[in-house]
This record gives structure tokens, sequence and C-alpha cells, in this order.
């Protein structure tokens, strides 16, 4: 099966490839005649709990799994106008959290505009932050803003080791990301009592899926405080999506058929009720929304019926609206499940 598509030139034509690659798995049933089986289809909202807000793709690292496909030469930025959009839609709800991702979030020129208009809204707020842009030289004075606003950071580091770690993110990424939490450490946090929380977030390397989370938390604790002195609160275990880059190395490797037929043997009904689409709704950089982020990159808006654009946000048309869901769908539902918040069950 030949990829030619994640040309990054023409994003419209890649996810429409990837579609037609994921609508053909060789060895799994279409996602929803598994849901189906499960009782759960038509999926359906169950209100919004997070208003996660893609700010855009830039981003000073270039990862091999990213699934937004985020580097130092994407240009798509969330306008001031749809960022005020968002906020506007936030304070009229009671949605308790506001999630911001990208690309790197703190590259947007409106990340701190959007972290104090939430923060001022008594909202919780997390970035995705890869940390190494803590150490980028417009960014000094980062991680004290993030403090000051009580920011919970939910930061990728793939192993306690560099090979790893690096081996997915670029050279010299590790010991970077060990400084930048050294930095938060200094600030409060990932220390009990502080209120500055500091979530780690472990993929694997590979076509495998995320070992028992609780575990390998113990595990990442326990090395990261004897290797390096530095401490984190929890660690999120999360399934790599077969969408993007990864879906390009799945092909590319030959293990795209078996990582389908790996998720599709380990889906699991009650992870599938527990999806994180279920109770978030995700914006993207120029306002069109969608039910996870996943679904973004794969330019699949929300759809039957609900508005698809954060100017026109309606939450009783959006708190219960039916989800669109295509076979990517297995990476949340296989094993312990997988979100933005680590596994589901």
């Amino acid at each position: 099966m030949a990829l030619t598509l994640l040309g990054r030139s023409n994003p419209l034509a890649s996810s429409t490839e990837q579609l037609r690659i994921l609508g053909q798995p060789a060895s799994a049933p279409p996602f929803d005649f598994r849901l189906d089986q499960a009782g759960l289809f038509p999926l359906h909202a169950t209100g919004i709990s997070v208003l996660q807000v893609n700010v855009g793709k830039l981003c000073n690292q270039t990862c091999h799994h990213c699934h937004v496909d985020a580097g130092p030469d994407r240009i798509e930025s969330m306008s001031r106008e749809t960022a005020e959009q968002c906020m506007a839609a936030l304070a009229a709800t009671d949605i308790p959290t506001v999630d911001l991702t990208g690309g790197a979030p703190e590259l947007n020129p409106n990340f701190r505009w959007l972290v104090e208009q939430a923060r001022q809204l008594n909202r919780q707020v997390l970035d995705r932050c890869n940390l190494t842009v803590l150490l980028v030289p417009s960014q000094q004075d980062l991680a004290g803003f993030l403090a000051a606003h009580q920011v919970e950071i939910v930061a990728s580091l793939p192993y306690y080791r560099a090979s790893q770690t690096d081996a997915q993110r670029g050279d010299g990424v590790f010991d970077k990301s060990i400084e930048a939490i050294r930095i938060l450490n200094r600030l409060g946090y990932g220390q009990d009592g502080s209120g500055l929380t500091l979530n780690l977030v472990y993929n694997p390397v590979g076509a495998f899926l995320p070992p028992k989370q609780e575990p390998t938390e113990a595990l990442f604790k326990r090395e990261l405080s004897t290797r390096f002195g530095i401490m984190f609160n929890r660690l999120y275990t999360i399934t790599n999506m077969p969408i993007s880059r990864f879906l390009e190395f799945l092909v590319e490797s030959g293990n795209y058929d078996g990582y389908m037929e790996r998720l599709a043997n380990a889906f699991n009904p009650v992870a599938a009720a527990g999806v994180m689409c279920r109770s978030t709704l995700s914006v993207g950089w120029d306002g069109t929304l969608y039910d996870c982020d996943f679904n973004q990159m794969l330019d699949l808006p929300v759809d039957h019926g609900a508005p698809s654009h954060i100017r026109d946000f309606d939450p009783a048309r959006l708190h219960r609206r039916r989800i669109v869901t295509r076979n990517h769908c297995y990476g949340c539902t296989a094993g312990s499940g997988s979100s933005c918040g680590g596994a589901v069950t």
C-alpha cells in the first residue's frame, strides 16, 4: 500500500487519503459495526465538560508521531477574532475546563490572552506543553506566567531515558525536557500542596498499545526522581492514533494492517462508552468545531445538524450531538482506552 498523501502542501488531500486508507482495513471490521454490537451506535455526546482549543500548528519541534503534523514551518494560527469567539462561547456556559493545545500553543500570540480570559471566568486551564518551548528565548518568562495563573500543564515525555525520547521527538529533546521540568519544579509544579499540577504523557515508540497506566506512572516517578531528582503529579498513557505522521510510519513500515487488527481485537465496550468525545468539544485554529482533536486532523467536523463553527455556538444542539466516528476511533477504545486524560478505564 503506497502512502503518497502526507504531502504537507495540501492538508485537505492528506486527510482525504488518510480516510480512504482507514476505510479499508484488511483485518478490522468497521468501527461503527463494533459500536453497534456494544449497543452504543450511534454514539452521542453526554454534555461538554472540556472546551479544547487548538490554537494552531506552529511548533518548535517536529515529532515523528505528531497527529497534528505540527512543526516550525506551519503557518496555521488562531486569530484574535476566533479566540474572542471561543471566550464568548465559554462565558455563555458553565463548561469548567479549557484545554489549550497546538502545535506548541504557547507560540500563538493570543495564548496568554486566552489563559487570562479563561481564568477571569474562573475556569480550569490546561496547557498541552512540549516542555522545550519553555527554553525558547522569546518564552523565558512563560513558566512564571503559567504558575501565576495556576495553569495545569500536560507535557509529553515518551520515556525516562534519552534514547527513546529523542527517537520520537528529536535529538537533544530529552535533556531539554528535563531542564524544563526542573524549572517547573522550582516554581512548585509537581509538588504536593502547591496547587500547581504537572502531568506527563507517555505514548509508545512504535506500533504497540501502551502498558497499564498506574504501574507505568509508578515506574516513571521512581526513575525520574532517582535519575534526575524531578517530580510530577500524574502520568497519562495514550495510544498512538493511526493518523497523520504515525499513519505514514505504519504504512511505510508495513505495520498498518497488524496495528489496526491489534486495536480492533482490543476493542473495549467500557472504554467506548467513556470516550473523551462524549464530553469534549474541540475547536480548530480557524474556529471549526470537531468532536475531538483527532477528527480535527482528519477534517471531520461535527455533523448531523450541529453547528460547525464556534461563532454559531449553540449549547443545546452541541451538548447532545451525534459523534462523527470512523475507524481511527479504535485507537481510543482499545484495552484500557485512551483520551487526552490518559486511560479511560
